[in-house]
């Protein structure tokens, strides 16, 4: 099979169109799978992204940067390539990117999952004769809780704690994550309160048509006696911040599927773990593969020496890649 895109020390090449895939080293010309810090680097010369994305690829790098965008199936001709953008359902805006060289279609897909959660545009396979897939959780173990369940566990906490008189704070990441679990959550619990980095991307995110319900932004006035009872959802980075001191006695949650191990939790020091995560679980993975008709699976980030043996196993080519992805909820600075 003749090598569409190509694996290098500064990301994922397609040579019949002279363009990287999230490169992590600068180049000149790069297509953005979407606005997270470990897939979207600065330094690039020329940003090519979904109308989703490049809000926050400004907003993070700068009005300086010089950022093209296309619509979802929108077929574009780079070079000798023919590239499409197509729903990946990690965040808003997320993609999987589409190369087809000489009739061989090859897909990077980015991140992704498979569960729609109603926030980020819903994940559509793409058929393919070559697919790059994460595999940040590919283990049997990691299954993820269902939406309506997940909505009871944090909104029983959450009023638990309102009731005991604490503040609740929950650890998730700015893009995504966030703003997912803001739409999940009963707001008429007690205040919902954000800090710096999450509404930030929340006005961001506001500006595009996104509706988000309404936040507070934690202020040097804010506290647990001014807010009682109140949800803080914060970036995992800042709760050793000064802001924290003004909720003593808070309870802590965090929602990951990393909380899926115990001993993680126990790391973290909090409270409380729910189990939900922006990348697909184990038959997320699974079922995005075998929808690709893939004929050869290239494995990423993640747990991939596992999961390559198991695709081997069930009769696919499959092969490990080495890429500087994070690849766990990585810590975004937006």
């Amino acid at each position: 099979m003749a090598g569409v895109l190509t694996f290098t020390d500064r990301g994922i090449y397609c040579p019949a169109g002279d363009f990287y895939i999230d490169p992590w080293r600068p180049v000149a010309r790069a297509l953005i799978t979407h606005g997270h810090s470990d897939h979207a680097r600065p330094g690039i010369g020329r940003y090519l992204a979904t109308e989703g994305t490049a809000p926050v690829l400004r907003h993070r790098l700068g009005d300086d940067a010089r950022i093209e965008t296309i619509a979802y199936g929108e077929t574009r001709r780079i070079g000798d390539a023919d590239v499409s953008f197509h729903p990946a359902g990690h965040v808003p805006g997320s993609a999987q990117i589409r190369v087809a060289v000489a009739g061989e279609v090859w897909v990077a897909s980015g991140d992704y999952k498979t569960v729609d959660d109603g926030l980020s545009e819903a994940f559509e396979p793409v058929r393919c004769h070559a697919f790059i897939s994460e595999c940040t959780f590919g283990l049997p173990i990691f299954k993820w809780t269902p939406q309506e369940q997940l909505a009871q566990q944090i909104n029983g906490w959450w009023a638990a704690n309102a009731a005991e008189g604490r503040a609740s704070i929950l650890g998730a990441y700015a893009l995504g994550k966030a703003q997912r679990l803001m739409r999940t959550v009963d707001a008429g619990i007690g205040p919902l309160l954000t800090v710096t980095a999450v509404e930030n991307t929340n006005a961001v995110l506001r500006a595009q048509g996104i509706t988000l319900p309404g936040t507070q932004p934690i202020t040097e006035d804010v506290s647990a006696k001014s807010h009682p009872g109140a949800l803080i959802i914060a970036t995992p980075g800042s709760t050793t911040q000064n802001w924290a001191r003004r909720f003593p006695g808070a309870a802590t949650a965090f929602a990951s599927g990393w909380m899926t191990l115990r001993g993680v939790r126990r790391r973290r020091g909090i409270d409380r773990g729910f189990v939900v995560s922006d990348h697909a679980d184990w038959a997320g993975l699974n079922a995005a593969i075998k929808a690709t008709g893939a004929e050869k699976v290239f494995v990423t980030h993640g747990y991939t020496s596992a999961f390559q043996r198991w695709l081997c196993e069930q009769g696919h080519d499959a092969h490990v890649v080495s890429t500087d992805y994070s690849g766990d909820d990585g810590e975004d600075a937006t």
